[in-house]
């Protein structure tokens, strides 16, 4: 018996990462869309998410935050999608999923809010510099496959996530090897899907504000 799958989301959000993700997998799910105003601070939500945002997934009971997170649980959970490498031959896997969701996610956002750390105290920072942080995630796609090799993996979910939307909002600077990963991910089906079903979603919003 299938577990059911809901999925809390807000299409003008990190949601899009998710939902993509969901498509991946090909599991039915149900979607909830919440607004920043009202229903992600409410408590019902806030007991699934004390953060009071999204995305968040419940399958079958089961809480899953944070992108990183819930990319890595829906591989494992529906290992039929064929989304994550066998553990032995996970290193690239984990290492590129969670330098994304550390290193890179901190060095973009902070660049982008403007906050310049004191010389001399980049090894605080935990990711240095920023240029340092761009160009060892160059190097994870550097080749004409995915992170890990031939195989397309929820690695490749998250960290072409950030690019994606790095290189389009020019939080992320555009480089060829950028451009091109880019651009064989924009290829897949479930991310067109994803595009179609939340771009439907933004322009409902949109018509209703």
């Amino acid at each position: 018996m299938t577990q059911e799958l809901i999925f809390y989301t807000n299409p003008m959000s990190r949601g899009q990462i998710a939902r993509w993700m969901l498509e991946e997998v090909g599991a039915s799910y149900e979607t909830v869309v919440l607004d920043y105003a009202a229903s992600m601070k409410a408590p019902d939500y806030l007991a699934i998410n004390p953060m009071g945002k999204v995305p968040a997934i419940v399958h079958g009971g089961r809480i899953v935050t944070e992108c990183a997170a819930i990319c890595a649980y829906l591989a494992d959970a529906f290992p039929a999608a064929n989304l994550a490498p066998p553990p032995a031959d996970r290193h690239a896997y984990y290492r590129w999923l969670f330098f994304a969701a550390g290193p890179v996610e901190a060095a973009v956002t902070n660049k982008a809010m403007g906050f310049a750390l004191p010389e001399g105290r980049e090894r605080t920072a935990g990711y240095g510099r920023f240029e340092d942080t761009i160009d060892a995630l160059e190097t994870a796609i550097s080749g004409d496959a995915w992170i890990c090799g031939d195989q397309f993996t929820a690695a490749d979910v998250y960290v072409g996530s950030q690019i994606d939307w790095g290189i389009s909002f020019q939080s992320i600077p555009s480089r060829p090897v950028f451009e091109a990963y880019a651009a064989r991910l924009r290829d897949r089906p479930a991310y067109k899907r994803q595009k179609e079903i939340d771009g439907a979603l933004i322009a409902a919003m949109q018509k209703e504000g």
